[in-house]
């Protein structure tokens, strides 16, 4: 099981922090599924790569950080942390220059040594929020 954690972990350092985006096929499945897809996300392994590269051109010094995670059989539950400084469009909101910090959970599951199955919560709230987007709950 600490080898699929293994696998998530060089996602994270390959693909989000050196931004090395053509990996993610070392990854994930041709035809991997994200069970909660971004707002426009294609469908399989080009619809991730495309959402990886609207944010890591939205946030390019785009940095993640993995708080803890948790292996059982087939699947890794990842809390993590994101930070970056908003220099490109990102879900309809124009560069702020404004630096984010987003905490969210990954769930990924596994077939044969790659990822066939993902489903990523994040607070998307708070970084509308961050970005000034959306005022603060109770302004």
């Amino acid at each position: 099981m600490q080898e699929i954690s293994h696998i998530v972990r060089g996602f994270t350092e390959e693909v989000l922090n050196q931004g090395r985006i053509e990996e993610t096929g070392r990854f994930f499945w041709e035809d991997m599924v994200e069970r909660v897809p971004f707002p426009g996300q294609g469908p399989g392994l080009e619809g991730l790569k495309d959402v990886l590269r609207g944010m890591r051109a939205a946030f390019p010094d785009m940095h993640w950080r993995i708080e803890e995670q948790l292996a059982d059989a087939d699947r890794v539950l990842t809390r993590f942390e994101w930070t970056g400084t908003h220099h490109g469009e990102f879900l309809g909101v124009p560069a702020t220059g404004r630096p984010v910090r987003v905490w969210g959970m990954v769930i990924d599951r596994f077939q044969a040594g790659r990822i066939k199955e993902s489903c990523i919560i994040m607070d998307t709230l708070g970084l509308m929020v961050q970005l000034g987007a959306v005022p603060p709950p109770g302004h």
